[in-house]
């Protein structure tokens, strides 16, 4: 399980798991949970850099982030950290 500390949304942390270079699991930590469970099934099974694609750059209302958008730079992180 990889953890990374969200900046500038609603939820504090997401969590999640990587297999083979699928995203298998995804929770997030507070925010709006049904979207964000929502989110996390739609992902899920899903290869990380199609994820980081879909995702980056996806803003909610007047903030340069969202919890999408975290999960893109999350995945970023641990590509850089894990070489994946």
């Amino acid at each position: 399980m990889y953890k990374h500390r969200n900046q500038g949304t609603c939820s504090s942390n997401v969590v999640f798991d990587v297999e083979d270079g699928l995203v298998k699991s995804v929770e997030f930590e507070g925010g709006c949970q049904g979207n964000l469970k929502g989110i996390s099934k739609l992902v899920e099974g899903m290869k990380i850099d199609d994820v980081i694609e879909r995702l980056q750059g996806v803003t909610c209302g007047y903030k340069p982030t969202s919890c999408p958008d975290q999960l893109a730079r999350a995945l970023k992180a641990y590509k850089e950290k894990y070489d994946a």
